[in-house]
């Protein structure tokens, strides 16, 4: 050992820290947030493609456009918003959420606006990525490198227009509710809407006070449910000077939405009794406010609720026997220049076609990933993703994704979610900058076996019924790869500290050099010798383990 690695203390930064992230949504904006508050010798560049920040919300402008989730749990879970306007958020509000958030945290000045990243390669001598990027202003092509590179650019980004035969000789309006013209002013005209999903619940009533007719086309069945978490409420002046005011009643108001949300696992599990409490309540409640019982024959399922996502609906059902309103339960089998066909070979004309019609959810990323022995991920991924614990996947080192494939997406809140990939980021990333780690790669035995554990799981619960679900690729019969086996809760405890036995470390080095020059950081940084020293036992007493297993046996030596 030479004389420099007897410089620093224990656990301290061995070299500066250089990664990208891709995009700049709610993940790549906490993992700033957390590099820029854990380490201080570090380069972070955030490349994003649009012309500003907050990832879906930033695209996503259709009429009507809202999280379906609570306003006060689609937040950071330290960073509460006590401006929100009403109990569910618009589109632009929760752009305006997360602006504040890059605002007050100084974010913006590592963020590059309308940098699209094409291409991304592993180099196994360097131990770095070599990362390719447009600049969509000049059209220039810029070459950048990381040690660490990180995947945010999320799960419902990539918009597509359905594979429907003659959709480009439409000749009016052709709209997707991911691409939303807002120019486009549809009053007085007759508008035709395909899906059924959560973008097409909320477009149809909104925009049906000003359409002439409105024809929906519907594929399938799906559940429609009342406000998830909280009724809906518009909150005055008052009600937001009181929550900046009082926070620690805003905080009730969060907590018992919280709770609300993540009670709701055990709907998930078939023949649960929440599941069928939660069958009879929707059914009941589609029927009344649809109001038309062949109307509900069609419309509500056979399969469980939360097969597909569950999705809130205000005034849909109620709109749906509107006098405007034209109910065509089938697929469009064609686009014509006027309208479109569907299977009995009928054809119905519209100003403005709008496609409601989702995203590619096949976790494949959109540009070329090349990891060690020139494997791509998109192949890799190709038919069935296999990644572990949504985070990472098995050849690609130094590389993280958030909402990776069998991530918590579905399962409960989603920020929440984000905040629990992203710190455990952090555990990995800190280990590699303090310990002079060159790379760390997930084993491909653990990611097998992961997933062997997820499929077996996913048999107990409803998501695996026969319902086609971009929670499996958009097809009823796929294996579940969208979802996480477990709560949101679950995730969050399996993930709280890593499992540092999946991954493969190399080093630069002798892998113990990291511990320097005998002085710890208590002696040489803090300065603090003696905090140790208390008049109890302070330690943490983990509660699972006054846990007994129903078939344990107290004599058993295994």
């Amino acid at each position: 050992m030479t004389a420099s690695k007897f410089v620093h203390p224990i656990n301290t930064p061995q070299r500066r820290l250089k990664t990208i992230c891709i995009g700049a949504g709610a993940s790549g904006l906490y993992y700033a947030y957390k590099i820029q508050r854990h380490f201080a010798d570090f380069d972070l560049t955030v490349y994003e493609k649009n012309a500003g920040i907050s990832g879906t919300w930033w695209e996503n402008r259709y009429p009507g456009c809202a999280c379906d989730v609570p306003a006060h749990s689609y937040i950071y879970s330290f960073e509460p918003y006590p401006e929100w306007s009403s109990s569910y958020a618009s589109s632009k509000e929760i752009y305006g959420y997360f602006k504040h958030f890059a605002d007050k945290y100084d974010l913006n000045k590592y963020i590059k606006l309308q940098h699209q990243v094409s291409a991304a390669t592993w180099d196994e001598q360097s131990a770095t990525w070599t990362v390719q990027i447009k600049d969509i202003a000049s059209g220039e092509i810029i070459t950048d490198w990381c040690h660490i590179l990180v995947n945010a650019s999320g799960i419902l980004n990539a918009w597509r227009y359905p594979p429907i035969p003659g959709l480009n000789s439409f000749k009016g309006k052709l709209l997707h509710t991911a691409n939303w013209d807002e120019s486009e002013d549809l009053t007085g005209k007759s508008v035709g809407l395909v899906g059924n999903g959560s973008s097409a619940i909320q477009v149809l009533p909104t925009i049906l006070p000003v359409v002439s007719k409105l024809t929906t086309f519907i594929m399938e069945p799906t559940w429609v449910s009342p406000p998830i978490g909280m009724e809906y409420k518009v909150y005055s002046d008052e009600d937001k000077k009181r929550f900046w005011e009082h926070p620690e009643e805003l905080l009730e108001i969060r907590r018992e939405t919280e709770n609300y949300l993540n009670g709701q696992f055990e709907t998930f599990f078939r023949d649960s009794q929440q599941q069928l409490g939660a069958r009879e309540f929707m059914r009941t409640e589609m029927t009344r406010k649809l109001g038309d019982p062949e109307l509900a024959e069609k419309l509500i399922p056979s399969w469980s609720v939360g097969c597909r996502r569950i999705t809130p609906g205000r005034n849909y059902l109620e709109s749906l026997t509107d006098p405007k309103v034209e109910v065509v339960f089938s697929m469009v089998s064609e686009v014509t220049e006027k309208g479109c066909k569907v299977l009995s070979g009928s054809e119905h004309e519209v100003d403005v076609l709008i496609m409601a019609t989702g995203f590619d959810t096949s976790f494949k990323p959109r540009f070329p990933i090349i990891g060690r022995n020139g494997e791509s991920l998109a192949q890799v991924w190709e038919g069935n993703p296999q990644a572990y614990l949504g985070i990472a996947a098995s050849g690609f080192p130094n590389y993280f994704v958030s909402l990776g494939p069998n991530c918590p997406i579905g399962n409960g809140p989603v920020l929440l979610s984000i905040e629990i990939e992203v710190n455990y980021m952090i555990d990995i990333i800190s280990r590699y900058q303090k310990e002079n780690i060159k790379t760390f790669d997930v084993r491909a035995d653990a990611v097998k076996e992961f997933n062997e554990h997820k499929d077996e799981f996913m048999n107990t619960t409803i998501w695996t019924d026969e319902c086609k679900s971009w929670y499996k690729a958009g097809s009823s019969e796929n294996k579940v790869t969208a979802l996480w086996p477990g709560s949101t809760l679950h995730y969050r405890e399996a993930l709280a500290v890593p499992r540092y036995e999946d991954w493969n470390f190399t080093y630069y080095g002798n892998r113990f050099d990291y511990l320097g020059n005998g002085r710890s950081v208590a002696e040489a940084i803090v300065h603090d010798l003696n905090s140790h020293v208390t008049n109890e036992d302070t330690s943490k007493i983990d509660p699972a383990l006054n846990y007994t297993a129903p078939e344990a046996k107290k004599d058993s030596v295994h």
